[in-house]
């Protein structure tokens, strides 16, 4: 599931020439197509703090040098994809150079919160885009549900499914999920 390059370098070309205004959303490249995503709801916003809060407790000990961040965009030109997720777990010097886009080398674990405004967002193109781009591990949140599905393995062969309040683990962490809420 590959894009020719030189149509991908175009569709970045135009993404990147778009402007950024904070608060409006997070612009993608993904199926040939560039998308823009609505601001998340507080709900999503507070999922999102209260997993990297947990995991960035963790980190020192797990993965010294490694932070769990948002804001940082995913690029695999070589699937012509270009995604924002909500939070990833990454070496802290992959982004001293001032850009704040990554590779899927770089990247240990993508966290995704389902939005409001949008369910079918693209969650299982999204988890596709993932596994094929090799990101070891995957967290779905499912506010509208008051569920997650945690995607391991390579390729994302193993799915396990919990309930907001389930205590967790993915891969090396254990995160609490009471910290969630649902969206209603």
């Amino acid at each position: 599931m590959s894009i020719d390059p030189t149509a991908y370098a175009r569709l970045r070309e135009s993404a990147d020439r778009l402007p950024r205004i904070p608060g409006i959303g997070k612009i993608e490249i993904a199926g040939g197509m560039i998308t823009l995503a609505l601001p998340p709801v507080e709900q999503h916003m507070s999922a999102i703090v209260g997993i990297a809060r947990q995991l960035n407790a963790q980190l020192p000990r797990t993965h010294p040098g490694h932070i769990a961040r948002t804001g940082a965009d995913l690029e695999d030109a070589a699937r012509g994809r270009l995604r924002n997720p909500d939070l990833m777990v990454f070496a802290e010097a992959a982004l001293e150079g001032g850009e704040s886009v990554l590779l899927p080398h770089e990247v240990l674990l993508v966290v995704e919160i389902v939005p409001k405004s949008a369910p079918g967002n693209g969650c299982r193109a999204r988890v596709r885009d993932y596994a094929a781009m090799g990101i070891p591990l995957h967290l779905l949140v499912d506010p509208r549900k008051g569920t997650g599905i945690v995607h391991d393995e390579p390729g994302y062969t193993s799915r396990k499914e919990f309930a907001f309040g389930d205590t967790i683990t993915v891969g090396p962490w254990t995160l609490d999920t009471g910290v969630l809420r649902t969206y209603a």
